[in-house]
């Protein structure tokens, strides 16, 4: 199972004025898609941006199609940082030859072929002007209803009707998703899903501010990048060990603590797991102690709600 994506990015226009940060959107983007933070390979990147060449509403077509080309059996992303405009014919990703009546590469064409190429994930990332017009069926410029096949996810930028804002090195939109995807939407086991980075970004935003849109008919949220886990897999598979039930309240003594002369090795190795739990926000203490004084006062610790939705996780055989 294969991995790939086409990363865009346009400052340069014949036509419209120049934009300064797309370029360097679409390397931070290759950059951070093509590897783990564990340096593994991810993403196979195939990065277009105007400054190696022009890049033409014809030859981004012949990219889009070639990212969707006799790859069913995997994941494919396509971002785009550049000029979008919307129309009442819906959306475009405005290509360097564009000019009045020939925008650019139309949105519904780039939805019709990744509807239709039966990759079983796709993730479409627009960070361009008016980029909500992504899936949005004809009618007035922002308006309309989005279809989108099982599989598809979009996130973009902004809404149908709104601008998309540059920032000093990177845009708004991508500065956030670059951050999310670097651990800032990291779950405890270090996953980063479509789903936690639009959480993120839309978090990060005012009302004020571009709003961000998050479309998809997914059925499973596939990692788009592992960060490094707050908690090892390895010791998640522990908990239903350590709490033979969610619910259960585990009461330690002095035994947990290295330092005590009574120490014993497992319940020791225990309290350091215990250490990774609650750190992570899996495990708490009995009135809130700190780990060492509730070892030494034999208090408790047990499972908080998120321990107890990897407690549930591991016994259903997930992890």
């Amino acid at each position: 199972m294969g991995k790939r994506a086409l990363v865009v990015g346009i400052n340069n226009y014949d036509n419209a004025p120049a934009l300064s940060c797309c370029v360097d959107d679409a390397n931070a983007m290759a950059e951070m898609l093509s590897r783990n933070a564990d340096r593994s390979p991810n993403y196979d990147c195939l990065t277009l941006t105007s400054d190696k060449a022009p890049v033409t509403e014809q030859s981004l077509r012949g990219k889009i199609s070639q990212l969707f080309s006799d790859f069913r059996d995997g994941d494919a992303i396509l971002y785009f940082s550049g000029h979008g405009e919307a129309a009442e014919d819906g959306g475009y990703l405005v290509t360097q030859d564009a000019r009045e009546g020939e925008r650019g590469y139309p949105m519904s064409e780039l939805l019709e072929l990744a509807n239709e190429s039966g990759i079983g994930s796709i993730l479409l990332i627009l960070d361009c002007c008016h980029s909500g017009s992504m899936g949005n069926t004809g009618g007035e410029p922002g308006h309309g209803h989005a279809t989108i096949a099982e599989g598809v996810t979009i996130l973009a930028a902004s809404t149908a009707s709104q601008e998309s804002q540059e920032g000093l090195e990177h845009s708004l939109f991508t500065e956030l998703v670059l951050s999310a995807l670097d651990g800032g939407a990291a779950n405890v086991r270090g996953q980063v899903t479509a789903a936690a980075i639009y959480g993120y970004v839309e978090q990060a935003l005012s009302s004020w501010q571009q709003r961000p849109m998050y479309k998809s008919h997914a059925r499973h949220l596939n990692p788009i990048r592992n960060c490094d886990p707050a908690v090892p897999d390895a010791t998640l598979r522990e908990l239903p060990q350590l709490f033979k039930v969610p619910y259960i309240e585990l009461k330690m003594d002095p035994s947990y603590e290295v330092t005590e002369a009574d120490s014993d090795a497992e319940n020791v190795r225990k309290f350091n797991l215990f250490k990774q739990l609650r750190n992570s926000g899996l495990l708490t203490t009995e009135n809130d102690k700190d780990l060492y004084y509730a070892a030494l006062e034999s208090k408790s610790v047990r499972l908080t709600p998120l321990g107890k939705f990897y407690w549930q996780l591991v016994s259903n055989n997930r992890i």
